[in-house]
């Protein structure tokens, strides 16, 4: 993993694979607001993502009249938002007594807030605004297949349930015969029922930067950094492909790719590729389905969302993972920064996982047209210690950051870009709210990356039953 996570971060690949959610591209997707890249600006902002997307509206709802331009390398939202499962999920109790051994109980409770206040206020936000996102609430099922996930799991969400306050999630525990009821997965060991969603985060972000331009965000797709340095009169100059942009604020949202620009993440945020599937639903189970999932095994597992009623596709199957399955536990895709190609192995292994997990009897024939609609891969970006960076880089004045979301992006970057932007304007940003470990350090850039952190459950969980 160490060779792995020194491998040079390459620039976005300029022909990745076809994602799901954007086919067809929405008109932005190639926007130049200016044919050429302007000289300067207050605000640059890299990445067009959901980070960049809100980072840049939030800025301009402050600032009216600041100039702000938003760099992307390829088209617009066409990173890890515009490729992701669609998943709005916490899951907090897979990683709430790590948190609470690491950083403490309140530090822990922090982080559970944030995701549930995230997921709940996206959905505010689009509902406000009027984004036709495929937005959609709905139960979660967690189904586990293995005995140290569930007992684990069950530690987990009894703490968690007796001692952390209301506005954060609720689980139901299932034991085995209503775990396959509930699931339709006939060798589910038991199952965690909680409150979550889905949406198209392409259509999303690209709703937010509309907004965003109606303010006044001047956005240049197909430009991508290649080099960022410091400028006159203390402020920074931004290279691209197109030429150069100064400006006194570099705000990235570069996620898995900002090791290219900043080599003090090199080691440190590593990206990592992923893989997903759009499938078409056996004849047997109910189209749309009417929960999400995840899928829990020994060494890691699968997310799966059905295309809610009224959508595009209504009723398919979106399914990412199976990554963990390949040799060394999928290490080859640690480092990877070509979302041009698919694993074969992957493939094969995603397109088995629906059929084995809901059986043969629930599952039923595939669709005349065949199981597999599309497939694609997208660029993660994951940390030594399994949080973002938020903040500004440490003795950089004007160099900001939120990067790094794990392949947890969608319930937890919205609240990342609003703490950001309390950060860069205000003049003294209240942020008891968000979490400490979450904030840009010097100690934390020095922390190498060994490996992600929420395939398997933690062992000392079930060592800590003891102490809880």
């Amino acid at each position: 993993m160490e060779a792995r996570s020194k491998l040079p971060v390459h620039l976005p690949h300029p022909n990745p694979t076809v994602s799901y959610w954007q086919n067809p591209p929405n008109p932005i997707a190639d926007l130049r607001s200016t044919g050429s890249l302007p000289p300067n600006a207050v605000y640059v902002v890299v990445g067009s993502g959901i980070s960049g997307a809100f980072l840049a509206f939030n800025i301009l709802k402050k600032r009216p009249q600041a100039k702000v331009v938003m760099l992307e390398a390829r088209r617009a939202c066409s990173g890890a938002t515009g490729r992701n499962g669609g998943h709005t999920k916490g899951a907090s109790y897979r990683s709430f007594l790590n948190h609470k051994q690491e950083h403490g109980l309140e530090e822990a409770v922090r982080i559970a807030k944030l995701e549930r206040q995230n997921v709940l206020a996206s959905q505010a936000f689009a509902r406000e605004h009027g984004i036709d996102c495929d937005m959609h609430r709905s139960e979660t099922v967690d189904v586990i297949f293995d005995q140290e996930q569930w007992e684990s799991g069950k530690l987990a969400v009894d703490y968690m349930n007796k001692t952390i306050p209301h506005d954060t999630e609720k689980y139901q525990i299932l034991g085995a015969e209503d775990a396959k009821r509930k699931s339709l997965c006939p060798n589910a060991l038991g199952a965690f029922v909680y409150e979550a969603g889905s949406v198209s985060a392409y259509k999303f972000a690209i709703g937010i930067i509309k907004l965003a331009l109606e303010r006044g965000l001047n956005l240049q797709t197909n430009t991508p950094v290649t080099h960022i340095s410091k400028g006159s009169s203390n402020g920074w100059r931004l290279e691209t492909l197109r030429g150069a942009i100064s400006t006194k604020n570099v705000v990235l949202a570069t996620n898995g790719y900002t090791a290219h620009l900043l080599s003090a993440f090199r080691g440190v945020i590593v990206p990592l590729r992923g893989q997903i599937t759009a499938q078409r639903p056996g004849s047997h189970l109910p189209s749309p389905l009417p929960l999400t999932y995840t899928f829990a095994y020994s060494n890691g597992y699968e997310y799966m969302i059905p295309r809610p009623k009224g959508t595009k596709y209504e009723g398919d199957i979106v399914m990412g993972g199976g990554w963990a399955n390949l040799p060394g536990e999928g290490v080859s895709e640690f480092g990877e920064t070509d979302d041009s190609v698919l694993a074969p192995a992957v493939s094969r292994y995603l397109f088995d996982s629906t059929k084995r997990y809901f059986g043969d009897e629930n599952w039923g024939e595939d669709h005349p047209d065949g199981r597999v609609r599309t497939e694609w891969t997208g660029i993660m970006g994951n940390s030594a210690d399994g949080l973002p960076y938020v903040g500004e880089m440490p003795g950089e004045k004007g160099l900001w950051a939120s990067v790094s979301f794990n392949g947890h992006g969608m319930v937890i970057c919205m609240k990342c870009a609003e703490a950001l932007t309390s950060m860069m304007l205000d003049e003294q940003p209240d942020l008891d709210w968000f979490p400490h470990s979450f904030l840009l350090t010097e100690q934390r850039l020095k922390k190498p990356f060994d490996g992600q952190r929420n395939q398997k459950p933690p062992a000392e969980m079930l060592e800590q039953k003891s102490n809880l």
